[in-house]
Order: C-alpha cells, then sequence, then structure tokens
C-alpha cells in the first residue's frame, strides 16, 4: 500500500483528508480508485489504513478503517546540524539522513562553508528540501515527518544547543572521546544534536567556541569522512546503540 502523510488537522481516527501534491500523485499517478487502501500518518507518530472513498482535483477523502501501532523512530531524537555543503550533497544528507531516522536537520553556515544562500531563493530551496524528506520518510515507512529548520549561522546554532539534552561537534582531530562514547548516556526521550561541518570541517576557533558552550567534540571514527557520509555514519551509530544492540550496553 502506499504511503502518504497527511496534515494533522486533517487527520481524525474517523477520516483523513488528503490536499497538495499527493493527490495529483493519488489520481494521476497511481491512478487509485474508490475503496481501495492506504497507509496514512500524521507525520508527529499516528499512523493508519483508510480507505478511499472520494477523489478529486483538490483533494482526497479516506475513511480509517485500521489504526496503526508502529515503531518506526530512534527511540533518541537526533538532529542533524549540517553545515552547508556544495552542489546537491545537502539533498543526499536529507535523503539518506532521513531514511536513518534523523528526526530534525538543522543546516547552518560556518567559517569553512563555500556555499552562500540567496535570501530571496531561499524559500525555494527549503521547499524542495522538504519534499525530499517528506518523499523518504514515505519510501522509508516513517511515522514522524522529520524537521527542516531554516539555516542559521554557526554562532546562532550554538547558541541552540542548550535546547537538546547533549550536543556534539565532530572534529577530525578529536582523538579522546567517540560519538559511541557518548551515546550510551542518552535515555529514551532524550535529544542530540551532532554538528557536522562543511567540506573544510570546522577551524579551531569555532570547536574551541562550541566547547564553551558546552558541546563536547567527537570522533567518528579513524577515518576522514566526506561531509555527506558523517550524517550516515552518526545515525548508523545511534541506530546499532539503541536498536540492534538491544538498547543500552
Amino acid at each position: 500500500m502506499q504511503r502518504y502523510f497527511v496534515e494533522p488537522h486533517l487527520f481524525s481516527e474517523q477520516e483523513v483528508t488528503i490536499t497538495g501534491d499527493d493527490v495529483h500523485h493519488i489520481v494521476h499517478v497511481m491512478r487509485a480508485k474508490s475503496g481501495e487502501k492506504i497507509v496514512v500518518s500524521d507525520g508527529a507518530g499516528r499512523s493508519a489504513i483508510a480507505r478511499i472513498d472520494s477523489l478529486s482535483g483538490k483533494e482526497v477523502v479516506a475513511t480509517v478503517v485500521e489504526l496503526l501501532s508502529e515503531q518506526r523512530e530512534l527511540p533518541v531524537q537526533i538532529t542533524i546540524g549540517q553545515g552547508l555543503p556544495k552542489g546537491e550533497k545537502m539533498e543526499w544528507v536529507l535523503q539518506k539522513g532521513t531514511e536513518m531516522g534523523a528526526f530534525a536537520f538543522f543546516p547552518f553556515s560556518s567559517e569553512r562553508t563555500i556555499v552562500k544562500l540567496d535570501a530571496k531563493k531561499e524559500a525555494n530551496k527549503l521547499d524542495r528540501w522538504r519534499k525530499i524528506v517528506k518523499e523518504a520518510a514515505e519510501q522509508s515507512h516513517r511515522c514522524v515527518l522529520p524537521e527542516l529548520l531554516a539555516p542559521v549561522s554557526f554562532r546562532r546554532i550554538i547558541q541552540e544547543s542548550s535546547r537538546y539534552t547533549r550536543a556534539v561537534i565532530a572534529y577530525e582531530k578529536e582523538g579522546g572521546t567517540t560519538l559511541h562514547q557518548v551515546l550510551p548516556a542518552l535515555r529514551p526521550g532524550d535529544s542530540l544534536l551532532i554538528l557536522i561541518g562543511p567540506e573544510g570541517g570546522f577551524s579551531p576557533e569555532e570547536v574551541a567556541a562550541a566547547e564553551a558552550a558546552g558541546i563536547r567534540p567527537v570522533s567518528l571514527g579513524p577515518r576522514i569522512l566526506r561531509t555527506e557520509t558523517a550524517c550516515q555514519y552518526a545515525l548508523a551509530a545511534a541506530s546499532y546503540q539503541f536498536e540492534q544492540n538491544g538498547g543500552h550496553s
């Protein structure tokens, strides 16, 4: 069955209404008919099997036939603070990070960031990025739609780090502490912000500023990872720690 995210206010335990681009997909791409079943989610954890009742060019209305109890989310809410990379690498980070279980994405610009977002084009860029996140969440059967926050400066994301249970910064010169030593201290429901630098990484001054704000430098292993790979490494480590390894070690 095809899966679709529904605006929370259009999702009840009796009926759901699908609007936007998904209507075109259901009606013209999937050529769905009344009576067919789909899986819907409100993006905040509620999912259900629904039977299509009516279709039009503007909306699809379906009756909820079964509420689902799906456990597909990491027990720890991990936000990927991603230094803006060049080209289409951010799209890769968003797509694969969503598949791997990221709770949110927080782009930022830093000292070694090469790409500069045009303020006039930022809205369109964010719309495209959110569409990528949504499609990846549907493909990977996520129950929660990851949030994509608006890009900020490095100084601002450091200030925002206090909102999380823990915050770490990936630094290739950090030889002592690894991410695997940080994860066991987290408990279900906790939040973790992982700062990943752009192609050139972080400057020593930026790492010092992060440390001063209580952000812990960590290593992501003995190999130097590309910026678009680091996110996957971190989320895979978290999946092993909290899901594949039977919980805390």
